[in-house]
């Protein structure tokens, strides 16, 4: 046999061809994977090494390194499996080497796979192996006559001997690696996926009507359709199946003229008439149903593949979403009955007031509620208001609008609805007990809204990144590769903001590359015994912080205002020596050039660069001096919904509205328009154009402008559209305008335009004074 290949190699050959780079840059970054580094610092620190690959080709290039690795360990113990029985030839041995996923190498490794006994190994030891070879070598021969020859006590009749040669012919062929892969590939390219409703279902399953009697090709069915069909099965309102050649006869099919080609059946004598009967039998009994669950299996694959990229892309836009910034800012957690929790944090994030009102039923106490908001927003000079978006949202933003209309002065709190989802999960968890002790778990709620729209980075790492809500079809994929995908996705983010070494919480820090939770604890304990960080290097006197580990975060970490400046910046500490050659050659102080940046872009990177820190490392340098410690953020802005349009029952086709994308999927865009149900922007009404991928056009946060197309009620289902060429008219109502149902419009005391909030205000205004 030939020498094989080496694994490694191979391996670097096959991620380079999917990634779109050379083999020599997915070795070095290997190499670097297998040494401990992480891919933040990778991509960040090492482009040099790596030719310049980036954090997404990384990640890539990191999945694809454990499952080919994993896959090169299962071809090795087939190897020695097969080579132990004395069966292994160099054919064999080639087609294992050439095997590119793991259900090819186990179709190979089947016929020598220790199994339990079979019908096909019984009529074995019952003698029936020659008959099976005689029918297959002699087609001009009647089976029955052959068969005849081998009726013992075992064996009682000719129908019995029939049995146990097809029984043997049948195993033959489901082990047939060639055929299984052809009728694979044959039913990849021409089955449908049908979906049929079970008898007696369709009322309990309506929310799986679309697929009540669905039917559409295998090859291309998006994820989160499959997603919804495998869900309506499971929870037993659908049938689901492969379709192949659904109006053929009998044996015209052409997956049976497959395995009938197998057995090389012709139009022969009485052999070839049974050997296809066999061979019907087998697809039907025997390689369709294995089959169908095989590609049921990579179909529901490829769909969390799906799934767990676009949860992945939403959850990174969400945490890269636009913070408000150190601002004082007001948390309020709607409720109806159980009240609205309040919580007013400062400019850091830290508590400084809670309360609960009780403006709804039962209490309806509306004055004394908006008098005890009133009163704080005054004594703690609240800049930002947060309402969550769950139940009670618009009632709240409501009650608060008419507030502000009654606040004396030009400059009044800007209100921001803000997604809730995990704000719960996180009030409830260990964590949020920790930091809040005293405080109540209703009230934990409020402070996490608050604090998400200040900086939703630091806030919603504090949440499972599953519970935050931007997926679709989260809990019916593979839990470990999802976490593993956002744990993933969370690290990137957080690492391509930075950290305040300072004033990040345990969390924060933990998703730094090269920190995780215990060290993370181990930094803050240190912070809190020793007061503030100086210096980056003084991260080296805290326990168990070692050489490695600060190589690898000391870069994402930022110290405002330290001894060192260029500790406030994404410059790594092992290139202050560049930076400095960089500052003198400018002639100006560090922190002066910061402030005027200008002698900078006179300068020429190859001038700085030596054996180890070439091109791109300078590149980075000078453009983190230009701009140090710069936030790849967006810049804060909100949405504004319509007054009067508070239930999906006010909407009317052709309102035109604001609102924020809360949901980005394979298929459109989910907007929150202020109903407490999202709108869907389908992808073919994006944009006056086409649109591949609605990422193109639209992110999670982004505020958009949409107009209503379709409004189903009793489905809860809304159809939205940002196409400017879109039919209807513009039926939104205005601010200050007559609501589109009666007796919920703005304050209609006191004149428009002053600050004359007439009696009910001048009563709320006393209210606010007293307390």
């Amino acid at each position: 046999m030939a020498p094989s290949p080496d694994p490694a190699r191979q391996i670097a050959q096959i991620i380079a061809a999917e990634i779109s780079a050379r083999p020599d840059q997915v070795a070095s970054a290997v190499q670097l994977l297998d040494g401990g580094a992480t891919v933040p610092f990778i991509a960040r620190y090492r482009k040099e090494v790596t030719g310049g690959l980036d954090d997404t080709q990384l990640r890539n290039l990191a999945e694809r390194l454990v499952y080919l690795r994993e896959l090169q360990a299962r071809r090795e113990a087939v190897i020695g499996a097969i080579t132990e029985q004395g069966k292994m030839t160099d054919d064999l041995a080639g087609k294992i080497a050439g095997a590119v996923t793991k259900a090819e190498l186990e179709d190979l490794y089947l016929p020598y796979k220790q199994k339990r006994r079979t019908k096909a190994m019984i009529a074995r030891e019952n003698g029936l192996g020659p008959l099976a070879d005689a029918i297959l070598a002699d087609r001009a021969a009647d089976p029955a006559v052959l068969a005849a020859g081998y009726i013992t006590e075992a064996v009682t009749d000719t129908k019995a001997a029939l049995d146990g040669a097809r029984d043997i012919i049948a195993e033959g062929l489901a082990e047939n690696a060639d055929l299984k892969t052809r009728l694979r590939d044959l039913l990849r390219r021409d089955a449908r996926l049908s979906s049929h409703v079970l008898d007696g279902k369709e009322a309990a399953g309506a929310k799986f009507s679309d697929y009540f009697a669905h039917s559409e090709p295998f090859g291309t069915c998006a994820g989160h359709r499959a997603l919804a069909m495998f869900r309506g099965r499971n929870e037993g309102f659908l049938s689901l199946d492969l379709e192949i050649d659904p109006d053929a006869a009998p044996g015209m099919g052409r997956a049976e003229s497959m395995v009938k080609g197998a057995l090389s059946v012709a139009r022969g004598g009485k052999g070839d008439d049974w050997l296809a009967t066999v061979a019907g039998w087998c697809w039907r009994v025997k390689l369709r149903p294995s089959l169908t669950v095989d590609l049921m299996m990579e179909l529901r694959e490829r769909a969390e593949d799906e799934a767990i990229r676009v949860f992945g892309r939403n959850l990174k836009d969400l945490l890269l979403a636009a913070p408000a910034g150190g601002r004082a800012t007001m948390g309020l957690d709607p409720g109806i009955r159980t009240g609205v929790k309040v919580a007013v944090v400062d400019a850091t994030g830290k508590v400084v007031e809670t309360a609960t009102v009780y403006p709804f039923q039962p209490k309806n106490d509306l004055r004394g509620a908006q008098a005890t908001l009133g009163a704080l927003i005054v004594k703690h000079g609240v800049d930002l208001i947060a309402i969550g978006n769950g139940t009670a949202s618009r009632e709240t933003e409501k009650m608060v609008a008419d507030l502000l209309a009654l606040l004396p002065g030009s400059r009044k709190p800007t209100k921001v609805v803000v997604s809730e989802a995990g704000a719960s999960v996180y009030s409830a968890s260990e964590l949020a007990a920790q930091e809040f002790p005293d405080l109540d778990v209703s009230l934990r709620g409020a402070v996490s809204i608050a604090r998400r729209l200040q900086d939703p980075l630091a806030e919603l790492v504090k949440i499972e990144p599953k519970s935050i809500g931007v997926g679709q079809y989260q809990h019916d994929v593979d839990q470990y590769r999802l976490g593993r995908a956002l744990d993933a996705v969370v690290e990137d983010a957080v690492n391509a903001v930075g950290v305040d070494l300072n004033t990040a919480s345990a969390p924060l820090l933990a998703r730094v590359a090269g920190i995780g939770p215990g060290l993370a604890d181990t930094i803050v304990s240190h912070r809190n015994t020793h007061g503030p960080f100086a210096t980056r290097r003084d991260l080296l006197k805290v326990s168990r912080l070692g050489p490695k580990a600060f190589e690898q975060c000391a870069g994402f970490l930022r110290i405002p205002g330290g001894k060192e400046p260029l500790d406030a910046s994404s410059v790594h500490p092992e290139a202050y020596d560049v930076a400095r050659k960089i500052v003198a050659a400018c002639g100006r102080d560090l922190r002066a050039l910061m402030a005027d940046p200008t002698p900078l872009r006179r300068l020429e990177p190859r001038d700085f660069a030596d054996e180890r820190f070439g091109v791109p490392t300078v590149k980075d340098i000078l453009a983190e001096l230009e701009k140090p410690g710069r936030d790849p953020r967006p810049a804060f802005k909100t949405a504004t919904f319509t007054d009067g349009v508070e239930e999906i029952t006010d909407l009317r086709v052709g309102m035109l509205l604001e609102g924020t994308v809360t949901n980005v999927a394979a298929f459109g865009a989910f907007v929150d328009i202020g109903v407490h149900q999202d709108g869907l922007v389908h992808v073919s009404q994006l944009a006056d154009r086409f649109v591949k991928d609605p990422h193109e056009v639209v992110k999670a946060g982004d505020v958009v402008k949409v107009r209503v197309v379709e409004v189903d009620v009793p489905r809860k289902r809304i159809a939205l559209t940002m196409r400017k060429d879109g039919a209807g008219r513009d039926d939104a109502p205005k601010r200050g305008a007559s609501p589109a149902k009666g007796g919920r419009g703005p304050m209609s005391s006191g004149p428009k335009g002053s600050d004359a909030p007439g009696g009910f205000g001048a009563a709320l205004l006393d209210a606010m004074r007293k307390r």
